[in-house]
């Protein structure tokens, strides 16, 4: 189990990138949040086994109008009590 903060650059505002994060998200039963950032970017946190948020990520760059152009992410500590994934404004 861990848990990764990610920044996305590229087109991922205005496209639904926050909608198939949480979607994703849900499907692969992992937890976190995602929200637009200020200068254009997204960030995410987002918990469950690394595989999985691997798949996550796989996903994300297979999605129509959405378009990575640069991914950061950290490792941070786990939230225990964290049970679902949702979008933040």
């Amino acid at each position: 189990m861990e848990r990764r903060k990610y920044l996305f650059k590229g087109r991922v505002q205005g496209v639904g990138f926050r909608f198939r994060c949480f979607s994703i998200a849900n499907e692969l039963k992992l937890t976190g949040f995602v929200k637009n950032e200020y200068d254009g970017s997204v960030s995410m946190e987002v918990q469950g086994k690394g595989m999985i948020i691997e798949r996550m990520i796989e996903k994300l760059y297979q999605q129509p109008f959405i378009e990575i152009e640069q991914i950061h992410y950290h490792l941070l500590s786990i939230k225990e009590n964290e049970k679902s994934f949702e979008i933040r404004y």
